[in-house]
């Protein structure tokens, strides 16, 4: 499983690699950043405990559970195939504040917040870390011996770290020798006498291909904000490709552009990162080496890096958006609070010994109402965001055709899902009442938008 995933990742950098090159090219520029990219984490926890995990406690059949991870990826990824292609129809459409708040919500509240949480853990290797990571691409100090920034910061870290541990001053990382051999990821059909095991999985699988080409038609915008003005379409199809080729090799995880491209700029980083990553995700993987990579890098020393991103996209979202759309690039982070909150819940809950299904009363009523904003929240952000801009712009009638879309993905569970596995459903097949309710009030907000755009018409003061 690991060396198939990983090749995804390595045949999705090569190529953007080459795209970056190809733009540099082009345009005549050498200052051109690749788009980083990898797995998408989302997609991992959903096949690890929605596809993977349950296949395993039905069956007890780890092949079994195996191939069906990888009929799913390869769903994934045909599914995406049909979605890139009307990857720039989508950036020309949606407001800017909609795709860079998404992301910027993502950035401030899941990359930034949560390793600022194990910068905290290890405080005298964690801010120290961030500290020289900060000075070097904020504040403009010249680091010793001209190394970039973040290089310094993960060394400077790293060092407090194992001499710490040296003097016996504080914890340490158990270094065990990796166990090498070589596993190189072939493309077989394996999955394919797995198809009748994998359907029902589908529903859970298939909604993080739509997360993750709103997310790279964001991640997009993002670049093109930065001043790398990449194709959408060639950035989905290459995620798309990847995922397929993943999914056939034994992957079952599949691949996306990651949010961070203005970050990455900043610290200097051109197409050769890229190129390195690949080769360093995709080689370890094939000879069993990561292990001992993880093993090295303490997790506060690497966390800044992390924040840093999170600090560059959040910020972008807001300096690249018009001024009057500041409120809707606020908006787009209340969904992404709700998932956060809901990762950070259950962790707590699982310490405790406990699950969401114990609590009661108001504790249960703000838990689903929890599930219900997290679920789908890249998708409700892109929608809230935009009906605020259509707001500010006085585009009533698609203020009113945004809320409509938005009730319809809710009868379904594409947003506000209040299964926990966040899966899809007929609207017919769901116990609870929420989605018809949230389905109603959107359509009432639909109703009462064509009313006010209706008024606003008469008064000759709606925006076409």
């Amino acid at each position: 499983m690991v060396p198939g995933t990983a090749l995804g990742v390595l045949v999705g950098d090569l190529a953007y690699t080459w795209l970056a090159l190809r733009l540099a090219r082009r345009t005549g520029r050498d200052d051109v950043t690749a788009m980083p990219f990898g797995i998408d984490t989302p997609t991992l926890f959903a096949m690890v405990f929605g596809v993977l995990g349950p296949v395993m406690l039905a069956t007890r059949d780890p092949v079994l559970a195996w191939k069906v991870g990888m009929g799913a990826t390869l769903a994934i990824g045909v599914v995406k195939v049909l979605l890139a292609l009307a990857g720039d129809w989508a950036r020309r459409v949606v407001p800017r504040a909609a795709l860079l708040g998404s992301i910027a919500g993502v950035a401030i509240l899941l990359i930034a917040f949560l390793p600022t949480l194990k910068i905290l853990r290890d405080p005298l290797v964690g801010l120290v870390a961030l500290g020289v990571l900060l000075l070097a691409l904020l504040g403009g100090v010249r680091m010793p011996w001209g190394l970039p920034g973040a290089f310094a910061a993960v060394l400077a870290g790293a060092a407090i770290f194992w001499l710490r541990a040296a003097w016996g001053a504080g914890p340490g990382a158990v270094v065990a020798p990796a166990a090498l051999g070589l596993a190189i990821p072939w493309p077989t059909l394996a999955w394919v006498e797995a198809l009748p095991a994998t359907l029902p999985y589908l529903s859970i699988a298939l909604p993080f291909a739509l997360v993750t080409i709103i997310g790279g038609i964001d991640n997009t915008e993002s670049a093109a904000a930065a001043g790398d003005e990449y194709r959408a379409r060639d950035m989905l199809l290459v995620e798309a490709g990847a995922t397929v080729l993943a999914g056939l090799c034994g992957g079952v995880v599949q691949n996306t552009p990651y949010i961070g491209h203005p970050a990455y700029k900043a610290m200097g980083a051109r197409a050769g990162y890229t190129l390195a990553t690949g080769l360093v995700i995709g080689g370890g993987a094939a000879v069993g080496a990561l292990s001992l990579l993880v093993a090295v890098l303490p997790e506060a020393a690497i966390a800044p890096i992390l924040v840093f991103i999170g600090l560059e996209i959040t910020a972008q979202a807001f300096l690249a958006s018009p001024p009057r759309h500041g409120a809707a690039v606020a908006l787009t982070f209340v969904p992404v609070a709700a998932a956060v909150v809901l990762i950070e819940t259950g962790a707590l809950l699982a310490a405790l010994g406990q699950s969401a299904a114990a609590l009661t009363g108001e504790g249960a009523a703000t838990h689903q109402a929890l599930l219900v904003l997290g679920n789908g929240f890249i998708l409700t952000s892109v929608l809230w965001g935009w009906a605020v801009v259509t707001i500010v712009e006085r585009q009533l009638t698609l203020t009113a055709a945004l809320f409509a879309v938005a009730s319809l993905a809710t009868l379904f569970g594409v947003i506000h899902s209040p299964l926990a596995s966040g899966a899809l459903f007929w609207p017919w097949s769901v116990a609870s009442p929420v989605p018809a309710r949230l389905a109603g009030a959107y359509g009432a907000l639909a109703g009462l938008a064509s009313l006010a755009a209706v008024r606003e018409a008469g008064r000759g003061r709606i925006s076409p």
